[in-house]
């Protein structure tokens, strides 16, 4: 979810907020969920539509606007396709200099959209498009519309959704999107069809997303498209998933809004807000990093920082470089370190929320999950 949504929802539950002091305890996990079934037959049909449009190994644009992209949106992919290292992994940013995402981390991209397009003036394979600040951007739209032409398939993770409306891309085709922006965008895209229950949906060369946690699904899906079953069942147990369908309880999500009043509440509780220092290494898992500072990043309790050994920029995992907000050495007295989480790298949202429960109780935690588009379950580990 964007900041500029965060923000629609901070001023339109403001007054609800302040006029309703109590909320139902409301547990992260969640035993009401309905069963979506997927059946072989739709899967297949969906990962045929992700096949790679022109290479055998296809190169994979990862966009980022240089202030106020999506961070898991961002990483996660990034991490996932360059673990199954069976593509051409490029982190693009629409202008020379870092990337600010939001709502924590700064990273540095592999090149510019100018300098990729030299390289490949007849487009990559596919572009991702994380929720940005500022969906309207006209460079980004441009840029995102004159991939389509070149015939690549667009992704669009999350709010990413948002820029694909704004680049016509939504019209006439079947699509979701986070909980949130459903309405927006049927309003914007009359005669586009939500498809209900879907993680992700792909109709002629656009694949769309429900919220954030999305990422790591279709992610795996786009590493299905490439290389197989087999190749996405590996990098899956890697990251401590069983599946990576796409069945999804939309009503859930829906059900649970009221939450959104904590919003207001936690940003007003000044003197309880906290820094959060994420402990950086080389080497660092990019997905378990993006569900480690993204959940704590959302509380609207704390702040983020990211901390490094040294000044030194950190390498993770796939190669990216995370520029240190601070060194270990001053890391301040303010802080509350949180490492990030061992083991399965997927499993660290689970870490994150059981944190944040702890430090800073559980409706907190619930309205992470929320913004997440995510249900934690002790009975369903795999999801």
């Amino acid at each position: 979810m964007s900041r500029g949504t965060r923000i629609n929802l901070v001023v339109a539950l403001f007054t609800v907020a302040c006029t309703n002091a109590s909320t139902s305890r409301q547990s992260v996990a969640d035993s009401s969920l309905k069963r979506v079934t997927i059946d072989s037959s739709e899967h297949a049909r969906t990962i045929e539509a992700l096949k790679p449009p022109k290479r055998q190994r296809p190169v994979v644009a990862i966009l980022a606007a240089n202030i106020g992209t999506e961070t898991t949106d961002f990483l996660v992919p990034h991490g996932v396709l360059s673990r199954a290292d069976v593509a051409d992994v490029w982190a693009l940013a629409m202008q020379p200099g870092h990337v600010a995402l939001h709502p924590a981390l700064t990273i540095e991209p592999r090149a510019t959209i100018a300098q990729f397009d030299s390289q490949f003036p007849d487009g990559s394979d596919y572009v991702i498009v994380p929720a940005m600040h500022m969906p309207h951007d006209s460079a980004v739209l441009a840029w995102v519309v004159s991939q389509q032409q070149k015939g690549v398939i667009i992704v669009g993770v999350c709010s990413g959704a948002r820029i694909l409306s704004n680049a016509g891309l939504l019209r006439n085709r079947a699509a979701t999107g986070h909980w949130y922006d459903i309405d927006w965008l049927q309003k914007q895209n009359p005669s586009m069809r939500w498809v209900r229950d879907r993680r992700y949906v792909v109709d002629r060369g656009v694949a769309t997303t429900t919220g954030v946690s999305a990422s790591v699904p279709i992610s795996l899906a786009l590493v299905e498209a490439i290389a197989g079953r087999a190749a996405a069942t590996t990098v899956a147990h890697d990251l401590g998933l069983n599946t990576w369908d796409e069945s999804h309880d939309s009503d859930v999500f829906q059900r649970r809004w009221f939450l959104y009043r904590n919003v207001a509440r936690n940003w007003m509780t000044f003197w309880g807000k906290t820094t959060v220092g994420i402990l950086l290494e080389n080497g660092v898992d990019d997905v378990a990093l993006a569900l480690t500072a993204d959940p704590y990043a959302r509380s609207y309790r704390s702040r983020v920082v990211a901390i490094a050994p040294n000044a030194s920029a950190i390498r993770t995992r796939s190669g990216l470089v995370v520029v240190p907000d601070r060194v270990a050495s001053v890391p301040g007295t303010d802080l509350t370190l949180v490492r990030v989480a061992a083991g399965a790298p997927a499993r660290a949202l689970d870490s994150a929320l059981a944190g944040i429960t702890k430090k800073y109780g559980l409706r907190t935690a619930a309205l992470v999950a929320l913004q997440l588009e995510y249900v934690q379950q002790a009975s369903q580990s795999n999801r």
